[in-house]
């Protein structure tokens, strides 16, 4: 059962796309906004934006899914395509909702479902903010320690609040005082949900030509991307090395880059204020 933390007045649906259920959370007017939540260990919509739904909102149709095999959306995942996999859930949710583009504000995970989509149907993108999105560079170099404590979750012994506490707070952000206990406890217990522990959503590649098609840098179609993009990356993200952020600045022809000082993994949560007032202006064609 997933722990619901979520601000007041929130709109909750859950949308049939291709035969599975899609959890989705809404509150606000305006252009509309997906928000694409990380894969670590327990991760959900609502509960990744927290600190920022309420302030999106002001201005925003703020919709947040649960991503495919997270939350409460249908468990299991396609392990050949997995950045595809997602992608095509959440083109299946804006046709639901009847929306031919939207903005795209994913994190991590949710940063690679988004690129995914808009290079696959950048017709459907308006404007993107990627906050250290997964697949960037990712065979050119050894996994981090970040990203291998993640993939290690479900592996070994199986998981444990300790292993979880350990990536929270040694990877996921710069300064590990700031996650309360309350934090890990709900993101622990739904993480061992049996749904998810008999299919995690986020495993290793099963091969190096699986690997080579989760690498966006080499991508070619990256260089003819027409959709605006913010790109925000914590300059001491210890999960996907900040300087992917540099990566994608260097071949998308559209692309804004901002490296945030003593921060990690998680833009959104550890800079709320920064982020949040910079992802309304750029939305908003205010770069």
């Amino acid at each position: 059962m997933t722990t619901r933390i979520q601000p007041p007045s929130m709109h909750e649906s859950l949308l049939d796309v291709a035969g599975k259920k899609i959890f989705v959370a809404e509150t606000g007017d305006g252009p509309p906004v997906l928000l694409l939540h990380g894969g670590g260990p327990g991760a959900s919509g609502v509960s990744n934006y927290s600190r920022n739904i309420a302030e999106l909102a002001k201005g925003h149709r703020i919709i947040v899914p649960d991503l495919p095999g997270y939350g409460r959306s249908t468990k299991g995942m396609d392990g050949t395509d997995p950045f595809g996999y997602l992608a095509d859930h959440i083109r299946g949710v804006l046709d639901r909702l009847g929306l031919d583009k939207a903005h795209l504000v994913g994190n991590s995970y949710g940063g690679a479902c988004a690129l995914r989509l808009a290079l696959d149907t950048p017709d459907r993108v308006d404007r993107m903010v990627l906050m250290g999105p997964g697949g960037i560079g990712t065979t050119r170099a050894l996994p981090t320690p970040g990203l291998t404590s993640l993939l290690n979750y479900y592996t070994g012994d199986g998981p444990s609040r300790l292993k979880l506490e350990k990536f929270i707070r040694t990877y996921l952000v710069f300064n590990a005082a700031e996650v309360p206990a309350s934090v890990i406890d709900s993101r622990y217990q739904d993480s061992i949900d049996p749904e998810v522990v008999a299919n995690p959503p986020l495993t290793r590649p099963k091969s190096l030509r699986a690997a080579w098609k989760l690498d966006f840098t080499r991508d070619k179609r990256l260089a003819r991307l027409p959709v605006p993009t913010l790109v925000l990356w914590g300059a001491a993200d210890k999960v996907n090395r900040p300087s992917g952020g540099r990566m994608l600045a260097d071949r998308m022809p559209n692309c804004d880059l901002y490296e945030v000082a003593n921060t990690g993994h998680w833009v959104q949560w550890e800079r709320a204020e920064l982020f949040n007032g910079l992802c309304a202006d750029f939305l908003a064609g205010r770069r």
